[in-house]
């Protein structure tokens, strides 16, 4: 079976495709700018790099478009060669786990639009318009909750009226449940432990920490919306919702001004003016104090989940740094693993100031590992496509 990943954005089409037979990735590609006069586009295979530009109306055309290069390639003789299309979707109201895309999922994960709005608005519309285009391709919504269902209620529920939870589903989700899948799995293989302890970090655009037992996740910085734990690049991250009444009547703007502040211009850009963490370290080290203050708020958060979920773990034997800043920011890795030192966790020092891809980090004396592990959501949301077609 040949599984082509999708992850969408409002006006973009990124993609790779796997022959599962063997998991092996057959070929990479993207489009940018979709509804413009002009969409560029590249696809990787068999090691040689194609790139151009089209009009693409929509992601529709895109993706006919994607089928076309593909098959020019030798990946797919023809768009029936196609298994399915697995997407990483986010959030859907009483749905989760991996899901074969019908009306009654589309509507759940409308449900929610507001809750995940960066997200769920654009993979509705173009799952609904690939769902009419391209009807005889499976079309597979691998939520980023399913992997956090095995959080128990002392972990996920808010201390709020029980009704809330039961009847409306606001709980502590927990998302990026692709990326900590993998996370687990991998770890689980470089420690040689099935039991393993470990956190997860997460840390890119978007950001999360996952406490994971024995493969399995036990709790998640992230709660009911992707907006929540950690500080995000431009998302607020935790946040006293009392704090609202004071806002509506200090600034004169609406609640829906506001949450699409909190969602869309807050963060670390609402601390310092910047999103990218390597203009927030260069600035910092310039001197600018906005830029140091965000550093700060940011590193402490990390420092303060750690610490509770090692409490919560009852013990710890890795960390595991991964997305764009967990895997290429020496800065945060040394300024949150300092802050564990008393407990005997130490980095090496020179290793981690110029490690690059999967690479262990810890002195051979530090009492838990530590490493920089690039994550593999795509193959995840493969793997998921093909077990739930098998079945």
């Amino acid at each position: 079976m040949k599984v082509l990943v999708a992850n969408l954005g409002s006006t973009s089409f990124k993609y790779r495709l796997f022959d599962m037979a063997d998991e092996t990735l057959l070929a990479r590609g993207g489009f940018e700018r979709i509804g413009t006069d002009s969409t560029p586009w590249f696809v990787e295979a068999a090691g040689k790099r194609e790139e151009g530009s089209l009009h693409a109306p929509d992601h529709a055309a895109a993706v006919r478009a994607c089928l076309e290069q593909l098959a020019r390639h030798g990946c797919l003789k023809q768009a029936s060669d196609l298994g399915a299309i697995g997407f990483k979707a986010v959030h859907a109201k009483g749905v989760s786990g991996a899901q074969l895309v019908t009306p009654r999922v589309l509507e759940a994960m409308e449900a929610y639009n507001d809750v995940a709005p960066a997200h769920n608005p654009p993979y509705v519309a173009a799952m609904r318009l690939l769902a009419r285009e391209f009807p005889s391709i499976p079309l597979v919504a691998a939520f980023e909750t399913g992997f956090h269902q095995t959080i128990p209620p002392g972990n996920g529920l808010y201390a709020i009226p029980l009704e809330w939870a039961e009847k409306h589903g606001v709980r502590k989700w927990g998302f990026h449940g692709a990326s900590h899948r993998y996370i687990a799995g991998r770890a689980v293989h470089l420690l040689g432990k099935p039991e393993a302890k470990i956190i997860s970090c997460h840390l890119g655009g978007s950001n999360s920490l996952c406490a994971i037992d024995s493969g399995k996740s036990i709790a998640c910085t992230l709660g009911m919306s992707p907006q929540s734990g950690l500080p995000h690049n431009n998302r607020v991250g935790e946040f006293d919702v009392f704090a609202l009444p004071a806002l509506l009547r200090e600034t004169g703007k609406t609640l829906e001004q506001l949450l699409d502040q909190l969602a869309n211009r807050s963060g670390l850009e609402g601390l310092c003016g910047l999103r990218d963490m390597r203009d927030i370290e260069k600035a910092a080290k310039e001197g600018d104090s906005k830029a140091q203050t965000a550093l700060d708020v940011f590193f402490n958060s990390i420092q303060m989940y750690i610490g509770g979920y090692i409490a919560l773990l009852g013990g710890l034997d890795g960390i595991f740094f991964t997305g764009g800043i967990g895997e290429n920011s020496s800065l945060l890795r040394e300024r949150v693993i300092a802050g564990l030192g008393w407990m005997g966790i130490e980095l090496d020092p020179a290793t981690n100031a110029s490690a690059k891809g999967e690479k262990a980090l810890h002195k051979a004396s530090s009492r838990a590992q530590v490493w920089i592990l690039p994550t593999n959501e795509e193959i995840v949301v493969a793997r998921q496509s093909r077990d739930l077609l098998a079945k």
